[in-house]
């Protein structure tokens, strides 16, 4: 789908702090993934279809609320129970982005078994790679790690439901960005479920 309605869709995703992609009026993977960004935080169900619910709270949004009372100005927060990452300048959000985590499922690796779970709780930025990283349960787009080797990085893959082996997957597009907000280690990344 194209056109000058696609386009006013990602004007009011980027005003809203989602990021569609190029706003180019050509509604592909990038606007979808706003889309379910948008719909995961506005707590309606996850289609990434435009049928009037959503129009409706695209006119009439409902502000997320911040998962941790009283956190850092600047920050990044990730909201489990609904797949959802904000980053927080000076207290405001600056980026809303849709994520996949831990899938929960059972794994072996390198002689080593565990199960796919995202950790919880205050962490910080860590150290972080540009361009591809090679990791031993596969390749990573512009890590920022958080704690030891978890990760919020870009993937090709960042479906609905959480499939990650622990990380939290961002979309492509939002990885090519992510790094530039948050420039330095030591920025608080609060996780919760």
């Amino acid at each position: 789908m194209r056109g000058a309605d696609v386009r006013r869709l990602q004007d009011r995703l980027a005003a809203l702090r989602y990021y569609p992609g190029r706003r180019d009026g050509h509604f592909g993977t990038d606007t979808l993934e706003a889309v379910w960004a948008f719909e995961e935080v506005q707590r309606i169900p996850v289609t990434g279809a435009i049928g009037s619910r959503t129009n409706w709270r695209l006119a009439h949004p409902s502000a997320p609320r911040p998962l941790v009372r009283n956190g850092a100005a600047l920050r990044v927060e990730v909201d489990l129970g609904h797949q959802v990452l904000y980053v927080y300048h000076q207290h405001r959000i600056v980026l809303i982005s849709h994520v996949s985590s831990g899938g929960g499922y059972y794994y072996c690796s390198a002689g080593s078994c565990s199960y796919a779970v995202t950790p919880t709780g205050n962490f910080r930025t860590l150290w972080r790679v540009h361009g591809w990283h090679v990791a031993p349960l596969g390749l990573l787009y512009n890590p920022v790690f958080f704690d030891g080797g978890y990760a919020i990085h870009g993937d090709t893959a960042v479906p609905l439901q959480p499939v990650s082996h622990g990380c939290v997957r961002i979309p492509m597009d939002v990885a090519a960005i992510f790094p530039g907000l948050v420039p330095r280690e030591g920025i608080p990344v609060y996780i919760r479920r």
